[in-house]
C-alpha cells in the first residue's frame, strides 16, 4: 500500500514538473515572441522618426555640426482692426526690438530675448508671447501663445461724415486685450528635394532651387475683451465740443470668445541664387470654420454663430549659411479674420528677426579620417 502511494506521489510531481516546465517554456516562448514584436515597433518608429530628416543630397547639404550658438534680434508686430457698420478704429502697440543669445542641440533651439528699450527680465506680467516652431524635411509644426495686453494705440480712426480721425492718432487706449492660443500643423510634399530648415532653422543648406506644396490643419482660440465706455469716452474728450461721436452698436460688448478650425493648402519656394545664398517666400491659405460666442450692450444674453473665414500666413527667409557660419533675416506674418453681423474684427501679427551664428561639433561622418 506505502509502495502504491510512494508510485503515485512520485507520478503527480513529475506530472506537476512537466506542466511547470511546458508553462516556462510557454512564457520564454511568449516573451521572445514579445521581444521580437517590440524590436520591430522600434526599428519602425526610428524609421518613421528618421524620415521626417529624410533628403536628397543632390538639392540638399545635411547639417555638418552638432550644436549652435546664435545671436539674435526681433522686432514683432500687430495691428487690429475693429469695424462696423463703416466704422473702423485700427489698434496697434509701440513696435520695440528685442535681443538675446541662443543655443542649439541639431534641430533644438533654447533661447531668451529682452527689450531693448525697457529691460525687464521677466517682461510685462500682461503681455505673453511665445511663438514655437518645429522645421523638419518632412512636417513642420507652429505653436503660439499671445497676450497683448493693454498697452494699445490708436492708429487710424474712422467714424463717419465730419469726424478727424487724424485727432486720435497715437493716442493711447488700454481698454483692449486679444488673447490668441493656437496650433498649426503642415505636410512637405517636396520634402526630399525642397528645404524649410534651410531657410528658417538653418539647419541644413539647399543647393538647387526648388518649392514644394503644403497642406495642413489648424486649431486657434482668440478671445477679445473691449471697454467700449472707455472707447467711446476718450473719442469724445478729444473731440470736445467740436463733434459728438456715436459708437456703433456692433461695437458695444465686452467680451468675445471664437474658435476656429482650418484647413490650410499652399505652396513655398527656395530661391538660391548664388552659391551658400538663399531667398525663401512662402504662403498658406486656410479655410476657417469659426464657432463664437460673447455679450454685447443690447443683449444680455449669450448669443452664438458660426461663421467660415480665410486666414492666412506668410514667410519669408534671406539667409547666407556656409555650414560653419550662418546669417539673415526672416519674416513670418499671420492674419486671423472674424466675421459676424454685427463687426468684423481683423487680426496681423507677426516678428521680423536678424540673426548671426555659428555651428560647431563636427558630426562623426564628417570628420576626416
Amino acid at each position: 500500500m506505502k509502495r502504491t502511494l510512494t508510485i503515485v506521489l512520485l507520478i503527480l510531481v513529475t506530472i506537476r514538473m512537466m506542466a511547470v516546465s511546458i508553462t516556462l517554456v510557454e512564457v520564454a516562448d511568449t516573451l521572445g515572441k514579445d521581444k521580437q514584436v517590440l524590436k520591430k515597433m522600434g526599428k519602425t518608429v526610428k524609421k518613421t522618426i528618421r524620415g521626417f530628416d529624410r533628403l536628397e543630397d543632390y538639392y540638399i547639404e545635411p547639417q555638418h555640426y552638432e550644436f549652435s550658438v546664435m545671436m539674435q534680434a526681433t522686432r514683432n508686430y500687430e495691428d487690429f482692426i475693429l469695424s462696423s457698420n463703416g466704422q473702423s478704429i485700427t489698434f496697434a502697440p509701440d513696435q520695440r526690438i528685442k535681443i538675446g543669445p541662443y543655443f542649439g542641440w541639431r534641430w533644438i533651439f533654447f533661447g531668451y530675448t529682452f527689450d531693448l528699450k525697457n529691460f525687464n527680465f521677466f517682461g510685462n506680467s500682461s503681455k505673453r508671447e511665445i511663438d514655437f516652431s518645429i522645421y523638419s524635411s518632412q512636417v513642420g509644426v507652429d505653436l503660439y501663445y499671445r497676450r497683448t495686453g493693454s498697452d494699445y494705440k490708436l492708429r487710424q480712426v474712422r467714424m463717419g461724415y465730419g469726424i478727424d480721425g487724424s485727432r486720435f492718432e497715437g493716442v493711447s487706449f488700454d481698454g483692449l486685450s486679444v488673447g490668441i492660443t493656437g496650433v498649426n500643423a503642415y505636410y512637405i510634399f517636396n520634402h526630399g528635394r525642397f528645404s524649410y530648415p534651410a531657410a528658417f532653422s538653418q539647419s541644413t543648406c539647399q543647393k538647387i532651387s526648388c518649392g514644394s506644396w503644403l497642406a495642413g490643419a489648424g486649431y486657434t482660440k482668440n478671445t477679445l475683451s473691449l471697454d467700449f465706455e472707455k472707447l467711446h469716452n476718450l473719442l469724445d474728450d478729444r473731440l470736445g465740443e467740436t463733434a459728438e461721436v456715436k459708437l456703433d452698436s456692433g461695437m458695444m460688448f465686452n467680451n468675445v470668445e471664437y474658435h476656429d478650425i482650418s484647413l490650410s493648402v499652399g505652396y513655398a519656394y527656395n530661391w538660391v541664387f548664388a552659391k551658400n545664398m538663399l531667398f525663401c517666400a512662402s504662403g498658406q491659405a486656410a479655410v476657417a470654420y469659426d464657432s463664437s460666442f460673447g455679450k454685447t450692450e443690447q443683449e444680455a444674453d449669450r448669443f452664438s454663430f458660426d461663421k467660415v473665414n480665410l486666414d492666412g500666413i506668410g514667410r519669408f527667409a534671406l539667409v547666407y549659411n556656409n555650414t560653419r557660419w550662418y546669417t539673415g533675416l526672416s519674416a513670418i506674418l499671420r492674419t486671423r479674420n472674424y466675421h459676424t453681423s454685427r463687426f468684423t474684427a481683423n487680426n496681423i501679427f507677426g516678428s521680423f528677426n536678424a540673426y548671426i551664428g555659428y555651428n560647431f561639433g563636427l558630426k562623426k561622418r564628417y570628420r576626416k579620417k
